[in-house]
C-alpha cells in the first residue's frame, strides 16, 4: 500500500471511528500482539511537509508506515 492509498482510506476518520491497523512482517513481542494498533476516536491528521501518515486519538499521535500495513478496519466507536 502506498502513503497516498493509505491517505485515501483514511479519510473517513472523523473522531468518532475506532481504527485497527495489522502490520504484516512485524512480529508481536512477548504477550502483547505490536503487530496489530487499535485507535478509539481515530482522526486522521492532515497531509504535512514531512507526508508522513499520521493519525491521532486527542491524547497521542500515531505516526504509520503505510508500507508495512497489511489491513485496516474502520468501525464507529
Amino acid at each position: 500500500m502506498t502513503t497516498d492509498q493509505l491517505r485515501t482510506a483514511l479519510r473517513e476518520l472523523n473522531g468518532q471511528r475506532t481504527l485497527v491497523v495489522a502490520f504484516a512482517h512485524v512480529q508481536p513481542a512477548g504477550t502483547h500482539n505490536n503487530a496489530v494498533l487499535d485507535i478509539h476516536n481515530a482522526m486522521l491528521i492532515p497531509d504535512e511537509p514531512d507526508h508522513l501518515v499520521k493519525v491521532t486519538d486527542g491524547k497521542s499521535v500515531f505516526m504509520i508506515d503505510a508500507e508495512r500495513v497489511a489491513w485496516i478496519k474502520i468501525g464507529i466507536t
